[in-house]
């Protein structure tokens, strides 16, 4: 995880997540341990998760935040494409902490991505809202 601050309200967090597999156990009613203490499990499910990219933030406080929008880049030089249809919903004005997060499933294996967050105001006013984020190759 890589950690920064970032302007005058800004702690980014970007946790980047490769291939994963997750194994789940469950004991139907009536699970008994074998000979020797074994345990005998009924059901095994094991998947077999996509690879992605997440990015995650936090904001201290907002003011006029209308939301975010992302862009991804094969380079960290650009040019960059705006990853998100529609902004992530800012919360406005506010002193409350906010967390939010923006996965990306539609990566290569094998490719280095680079990503930063653009702010919006409630005015329309876009800025960089991140530095430029390296998420390595999977």
């Amino acid at each position: 995880m890589k950690q920064i601050s970032f302007g005058r309200m800004v702690t980014l967090a970007v946790i980047v997540i490769g291939l994963a597999w997750s194994l789940t156990v469950v004991a139907n009613p009536g699970f008994e341990s074998g000979q020797d203490g074994a345990q005998e499990a009924t059901d095994v499910e094991a998947k077999d998760e996509a690879p992605k990219n997440t990015l995650k933030w936090t904001t201290a406080s907002e003011v006029d935040n209308f939301g975010f929008d992302i862009f991804r880049s094969d380079s960290e030089d650009g040019p960059f494409e705006k990853m998100t249809h529609d902004p992530l919903p800012g919360a406005g004005t506010t002193d409350e902490p906010q967390a939010y997060l923006w996965e990306d499933f539609d990566i290569n294996k094998g490719q280095d991505y680079y990503y930063y967050v653009e702010s919006i105001s409630m005015a329309g006013v876009r800025e960089r809202f991140s530095p430029i984020i390296k998420a390595p190759a999977k």
